[in-house]
């Protein structure tokens, strides 16, 4: 019986095309939705299905455009940034981390082709099966439409974790920068709270970090590192007169966030 949570026959059958429904939620609509197909199909699913061909083509095909399409953003958006300095930052970007965020967001785990086992024990939340599926996807975006919507796809679904690289991140961590200063001035180590509301495909995370008792900053995000991240940016900020100590929360979704959790 197919473990995955859809059939790619339940649009035959008259129900909605989930296959499509993804495309959209991508932002691309596939003249081979085969080639999406693929990009869901996980090594598990093959075992169990003989003839069935994985992900692992896409996915290396997708890391080497994901490493492209950041690393010429990055060049051409920090003219002034030395070669160890954008490693650091396209590093910060091209993780498993912030890849298995970008699927979560899009709901990719629904759609994957796992094999019972797999899928048994979590597999569509595990975050090296949804970064590798994200990957796949780039792939099969860029062997179906070219290079602009594989590049409108990387730069739109992984813009926050590119927001972290322009603000800084990869080049200079917050979260390390206030550490040295609480040290330095307080003698002791920043202490971060965080809540999460919200469904896991869309949950916001919210953070706010204590120094001497005192709360110092709040950030928020799409990852508990991203809010910390935020909350650490705004306190550091407002330690050193960066901002007024009345404007301390940072926006992690948009400029500002980190690694996923």
């Amino acid at each position: 019986m197919p473990s995955t949570t859809w059939s790619p026959s339940s649009a035959e059958a008259g129900g909605p095309d989930p296959l499509a429904a993804l495309g959209e939620r991508l932002g691309h609509s596939f003249g081979d939705p085969g080639l999406l197909r693929r990009a869901l199909t996980h090594r598990s699913w093959c075992a169990e299905h003989p003839g069935e061909l994985s992900n692992e083509r896409l996915e290396f095909l997708g890391d080497a455009v994901l490493g492209m399409v950041v690393a010429e953003h990055l060049y051409e958006r920090f003219p002034e940034r030395s070669e160890g300095e954008l490693s650091k930052a396209r590093a910060s970007v091209v993780n498993a981390d912030a890849l298995a965020e970008a699927a979560r967001a899009v709901g990719l785990g629904t759609g994957l082709r796992l094999g019972r086992g797999e899928d048994a024990v979590g597999g569509r939340a595990k975050t090296s099966i949804l970064a590798d599926a994200m990957e796949a996807v780039i792939g099969a975006v860029y062997l179906d439409g070219g290079l602009e919507p594989a590049r409108r796809l990387v730069l739109e679904r992984l813009a926050s974790a590119i927001e972290v690289a322009a603000e800084g991140a990869g080049v200079t961590d917050y979260k390390t920068q206030l550490q040295e200063l609480a040290a330095r001035r307080f003698d002791q180590l920043p202490v971060y709270e965080v809540a999460d509301e919200g469904p896991d495909h869309e949950k916001r995370f919210f953070a706010s970090v204590r120094l001497g008792g005192v709360e110092r900053g709040r950030g928020e995000g799409r990852s508990k590192k991203q809010a910390e991240q935020a909350a650490a940016r705004a306190a550091w900020r407002a330690l050193t007169g960066g901002v007024d100590d009345g404007d301390r929360t940072a926006q992690a979704g948009a400029p500002g966030g980190g690694d996923d959790a």
